[in-house]
């Protein structure tokens, strides 16, 4: 699965249909009627604090989805440019890889596409951190 586009709407549709839950459970939960459940799976983006809802109910992190987003398309200038801390946000580090990104990076290797340092570069992740991912690749075959 790529990131590049995320219909948040669609995605928390599948979840809904994959786990079975009904929309009476739904609209309970949130303290919504069925037209806001509908309006939501047609949604590109919705409130947070109906996403984190959703999260709670469906036993699924969809903020994953965009953390997966920045790892794979924010640019890597913004990455370190100016890396200060902030003393009123919590620190929020950059690798959180899936499986769904690792998968993607080691296509994009094994298949010839890109290089190790091809990746290390567009995607600012550590050489120790794919050389890693490679051996256990490696490991498994």
């Amino acid at each position: 699965m790529l990131y590049k586009e995320i219909h948040i709407g669609h995605f928390i549709k599948e979840r809904v249909d994959e786990k079975k839950i009904t929309i009476e459970r739904i609209c309970n939960f949130l303290n919504k009627d069925e037209e806001f459940i509908e309006n939501v799976y047609k949604s590109k983006s919705i409130d947070t604090e109906i996403l984190l809802r959703f999260c709670k109910l469906l036993e699924y992190d969809f903020f994953r989805l965009y953390s997966s987003h920045l790892i794979l398309y924010a640019p890597p200038s913004a990455v370190h440019k100016n890396p200060q801390k902030s003393e009123k946000m919590p620190d929020c580090r950059k690798n959180i890889y899936t499986h769904e990104i690792k998968d993607f990076i080691m296509k994009r290797i094994l298949s010839g596409e890109m290089t190790q340092g091809e990746v290390i570069k567009e995607y600012s992740i550590p050489k120790s951190t794919l050389h890693r991912w490679l051996q256990k690749r490696n490991d498994v075959e």
